[in-house]
């Protein structure tokens, strides 16, 4: 199942410079996803992070699997975000980063759950760079009414 920038915006609330999901390449509701973000050196971040070696900061790798994660989320529930709700992290585990991500990367986002449990959803997740893993992490989500 593809998605582009659109359909992504109808599941995720964030929007620029926050939104980190550009496209949906493939998604098995209630098991995996596989989405991009292309990162450009129009990022806002770059100017800081570090203006000598423009480098994605971690966080927002971490981040940008995470909106991933919600995407395929409410894919498998077959429900939208409402908008009286926010889908939060609540904990990240094994957070690894093993190659800096720069300005022309392509950076896919490969995240499968694990499991869900009483509204919990907990899943692996990778983001890659042509073919190399660049940082892996598990992460755990949960939608809270606000």
């Amino acid at each position: 199942m593809i998605m582009d920038i659109h359909e992504i915006r109808k599941y995720l609330p964030h929007r620029y410079p926050f939104l980190l999901v550009d496209r949906v390449i493939d998604m098995e509701p209630g098991k995996s996803i596989l989405a991009q973000k292309n990162v450009t050196i129009n990022e806002p971040f770059f100017n800081g992070h570090f203006p000598n070696h423009p480098v994605m900061p971690g966080v927002l790798i971490i981040e940008a699997l995470a909106q991933a994660a919600a995407i395929l989320s409410f894919r498998t529930m077959e429900i939208y975000p409402d908008p009286n709700s926010v889908y939060y992290f609540v904990g990240i585990d094994n957070a690894r980063f093993k190659k800096p991500v720069s300005a022309g990367d392509v950076l896919r986002l490969s995240v499968t759950i694990n499991r869900q449990i009483r509204g919990v959803w907990k899943y692996t997740a990778q983001a890659i760079v042509e073919n190399q893993i660049v940082a892996e992490a598990e992460l755990m989500c949960t939608i809270r009414a606000i």
